[in-house]
């Protein structure tokens, strides 16, 4: 399905902008929203799935605005929230069912093998009866996960999914999404977790300070930092001088002090050698350097 942001505006009471004039097409296929704590993403997710009403500007699911249709389009809406809870008396199994009738599925029959074949898919049909507060943080995500596909929706919003997860868990999590996204559903993913958009996002959009600041591809982020990136060997006095006035992305012990990656304008001199980018490197390299009056949308 296709969704269509025109000049979307969220504005709190006390005038400040959660979201200002965002426009943005995000079409079937796996979407990442990335941007640091507080750039506005959870605002915009809310609004996506119709919970929260913009100050003005729409949103349009296949040409239909979401604040004409707001019920029917909901119906086509799977929505994982950064603060997902459930009540802690209920098993497994139990809290998908309850989430199935809540999405209408009247049929007890036809929930309770959806619901199955739901626990399944994640990876959690052997703990169906444990009681969902007793889950590991990974398997609690995964059941998330399972809440926002009851009922097949076509989009599926998921915010910050991965955030306290152990690699292997975040990897887990990642993979579902992928899998999903190969069923003709439109999957957006929310976070500030850089590895999340650049290991399942074909297109991706980054925010700050409620602005959008580039759309486009990833690779297409990672171009914008060619010739930015430079790997240092510098001695400890060398190091020492550097920290504070050039953004160091990594960096670790050597025989001759350090080797430290970093991103700037310019070369920052000690014979530095320019790297090839990563994501990473291109998320910092613009955040830090191309977000003064400038924007970037491919």
């Amino acid at each position: 399905m296709k969704i269509e942001i025109n000049d979307l505006n969220v504005v709190y009471r006390n005038g400040n902008h959660a979201v200002k004039n965002i426009n943005l097409l995000i079409e079937e296929g796996m979407f990442g929203l990335l941007g640091p704590n507080g750039a506005g993403k959870s605002t915009l997710m809310k609004v996506l799935v119709a919970l929260m009403k913009p100050s003005s500007g729409d949103v349009l699911i296949n040409g239909e605005s979401i604040r004409k249709n707001r019920k029917k389009l909901r119906s086509y809406l799977g929505y994982l929230p950064q603060d997902f809870r459930f009540f802690t008396r209920f098993r497994t199994w139990e809290f998908l069912d309850y989430a199935g009738s809540l999405a209408g599925i009247r049929n007890r029959k036809e929930r309770i093998n959806m619901v199955d074949e739901l626990l399944d898919r994640v990876g959690l049909l052997e703990v169906r009866d444990r009681k969902a507060n007793k889950l590991s943080g990974g398997m609690k995500r995964r059941l998330g996960i399972a809440q926002a596909l009851i009922g097949n929706p076509r989009i599926i919003v998921v915010d910050e999914p991965t955030t306290g997860l152990d690699p292997d868990e975040r990897i887990r999590f990642r993979n579902i999404l992928s899998d999903l996204s190969q069923n003709d559903v439109t999957i957006i993913l929310s976070t500030h977790i850089v590895g999340d958009i650049s290991s399942t996002c074909q297109k991706m959009a980054l925010l700050n300070r409620g602005e959008m600041i580039f759309s486009g591809s990833p690779s297409e982020l990672t171009g914008a930092a060619e010739g930015h990136v430079f790997n240092l060997s510098l001695t400890q006095e060398q190091y020492d001088e550097i920290k504070d006035r050039l953004h160091i992305i990594s960096s670790m012990p050597s025989e001759m002090g350090w080797d430290a990656q970093v991103v700037a304008d310019e070369s920052p001199g000690f014979d530095g050698k320019i790297i090839e980018p990563n994501l990473e490197h291109a998320y910092v390299y613009y955040m830090e350097h191309k977000t003064k009056g400038l924007s970037l949308k491919i």
